[in-house]
């Protein structure tokens, strides 16, 4: 069990979606188990061909709270989270978190997202734009990008959180239960955006803590003009539907299109 000043929070499962991250898996590895020792580690493969699900198989191998979830071929961040997530929910963990394989969520940074959902919140998002976080190495067009995306995401679904965007956070098991996960067919940016707004419109404790954000080093970026476009149009449907009145509580299940 996990346990910080306020409270238990569980076992600790942190999801990590790959593909083609053989350079920074096993140094990523390392740096959650040093910063929560009690932590396991799922690496959620998608068949990658530099060999990242060989190289998870012996992190492993040589230590049992080290896991690997191979999935036949790429099919999206948001489809990895939730076979992460499904996995983690089968396994009785307590709280399970979300963190990119790239090195740019700082694994350092893990215990104060565990220690809000040890404070009593449901969802801990961590968060670039709020007084505190930062970006590092970011082109000022991904700034832009970023702060116009969440922006938009206020704007459109009524929402006050700075950073829905994100995709550093710990959730309760019960928070995942709550906000169900059937039906989720958005990706990337979106599916950050999907969760978080789950959560708020389920009347849940959502709180953002500040991180640093770190422009990943080796590999290449996995953000697309799909995945930009995709956050567009799904954010859109859902604010105005929701503002025509015709909404129902959780209106994503289902009734969007892949």
């Amino acid at each position: 069990m996990t346990s910080t000043p306020g409270g238990d929070i569980g076992q600790v499962a942190v999801v990590m979606p790959t593909y083609n991250e053989r350079d920074n898996i096993e140094s990523m590895a390392s740096r959650v188990r040093a910063a929560v020792p009690d932590a396991h580690l799922l690496v959620v493969d998608d068949n990658s061909p530099d060999g990242t699900g060989e190289l998870a198989d012996k992190l492993a191998a040589e230590d049992p709270q080290v896991h690997v979830l191979h999935r036949p071929g790429k099919a999206g961040l948001g489809a990895a989270y939730i076979a992460g997530f499904g996995w983690a929910l089968e396994h009785g963990y307590g709280t399970i978190v979300e963190m990119d394989a790239d090195g740019s969520h700082r694994p350092e940074e893990l215990p104060r997202l565990l220690d809000a959902l040890a404070a009593g919140a449901d969802l801990a998002l961590g968060s670039r734009w709020v007084p505190g976080g930062q970006v590092v190495n970011w082109p000022r067009s991904r700034e832009i990008l970023s702060r116009g995306g969440n922006a938009y995401a206020r704007v459109m679904l009524g929402i006050s959180l700075r950073d829905a965007t994100g995709g550093y956070r710990a959730f309760r098991a019960s928070t995942l239960r709550v906000i169900g996960l059937d039906g989720v067919k958005s990706q990337g940016y979106c599916f950050q955006v999907d969760l978080a707004l789950r959560a708020v419109r389920a009347g849940l404790t959502v709180v953002e803590v500040p991180i640093t954000f770190v422009e990943r080093v080796h590999g290449a970026s996995k953000m697309s003009r799909d995945v930009v476009a995709e956050a567009f149009w799904r954010v859109g449907l859902w604010g105005l539907t929701g503002r025509r009145g015709r909404q129902p509580r959780r209106p994503w299940d289902g009734a969007h299109p892949a």
